[in-house]
């Protein structure tokens, strides 16, 4: 009977044999470094902002701030850290409010504006004065809101792999309520997001470094906290959505450079696109060569063979282009 039951769960998915579960706030999930919180008043509710707070061995030679996408966390830049450390910057990764190990009210008022106040206020906080600014995804859209907000406070400006650089809605991308993002994030588990990051993001390509990520995310779905954790999703879809930066590219007066995969797929609302449509969005080759002709005096890095997260899926590569810039920004 043992060998009977042993021989059946051999049969599962592998799925099924290891469904993580964590809470709301990732509880559960450990960070390659001690967790700090700051605690904020933000439209009339105490909330906390989760991040990582790394100081180099020797005095700093500046501060590198890490801006998560929205399928990611402040933990997902963990192949960065010890580069950025090891060339003698303080290293700065938020998880922002409504993510990962931060608070996720349920009502707010998200807006990069928002985010970007909730993390100069951080930096304030913490007496960063100036800092070096690298958004990926919809951390991206959030560095260059904060860039554009914040230019004395910001050093330089690096973009990887940033969404937003297309306005999906006036590309005939149908809206949607939020009642609707809710409802589709309802839906989300290990295997949804290990097929979408799989097609969009990694050229269909799955590597084991990215499976930690995939259950991390799908872990928060997995738990006790599970509508909290969709009900802020779907708000930041909303957010996203509905705030593109792609037109004020042209604003930015700080030093910026892309860093694009060309093999993301990555766009917004693709799933609800007329196939006519769906064909062209997300051509990150594309959109790359047009923000960086967009952003004054922007410079563009291209990795050939790398898709919407190039920190996860090469870091060498990627921490040495990093360091490269940052170099010249002294």
């Amino acid at each position: 009977m043992r060998l009977l039951a042993v021989s059946l769960l051999a049969c599962l998915p592998f799925t099924a044999l290891a469904a993580d579960s964590y809470g709301a706030r990732l509880e559960g999930f450990d960070y390659p470094h001690p967790v700090k919180t700051f605690a904020l008043q933000s439209q009339r509710q105490a909330l906390e902002m989760a991040y990582l707070d790394l100081s180099p061995s020797r005095t700093p030679i500046g501060t590198v701030v890490l801006l998560h996408g929205k399928n990611f966390c402040a933990a997902t830049w963990k192949e960065s850290f010890q580069p950025l450390l090891d060339a003698g910057y303080r290293v700065i990764a938020p998880d922002q409010v409504g993510f990962c190990k931060s608070s996720k009210p349920a009502g707010y008022q998200y807006s990069f504006g928002q985010l970007a106040a909730n993390t100069h206020a951080l930096l304030q906080a913490l007496g960063v004065q100036r800092a070096h600014i690298v958004g990926h995804s919809m951390g991206g859209m959030l560095a260059a809101r904060y860039a554009l907000i914040y230019p004395d406070a910001t050093q330089s400006l690096s973009l990887v792999n940033p969404i937003g650089l297309e306005d999906w809605k006036a590309l005939g991308v149908p809206w949607r309520s939020v009642d609707a993002w809710y409802a589709n994030e309802l839906k989300t588990s290990f295997d949804s997001i290990r097929k979408y990051q799989l097609d969009v993001y990694y050229n269909g390509d799955w590597k084991p470094q990215f499976e930690q990520w995939a259950r991390m995310q799908a872990g928060m779905y997995a738990g006790p906290g599970k509508e909290a954790v969709a009900w802020s999703q779907a708000l930041t879809s909303d957010m996203v959505f509905n705030q593109p930066v792609v037109y004020e590219l042209k604003n930015i007066t700080v030093p910026t450079t892309l860093f694009i995969g060309q093999t993301d797929r990555t766009a917004i609302g693709r799933d609800l696109a007329p196939p006519a449509v769906k064909a062209t969005l997300g051509d990150y080759p594309a959109l790359g060569k047009a923000a960086a002709a967009a952003i004054p005096a922007a410079q563009l890095v291209e990795f050939a063979t790398l898709g919407h997260s190039p920190q996860v899926q090469d870091p060498a590569a990627f921490n040495s282009a990093l360091l490269r810039f940052l170099a010249a920004r002294p």
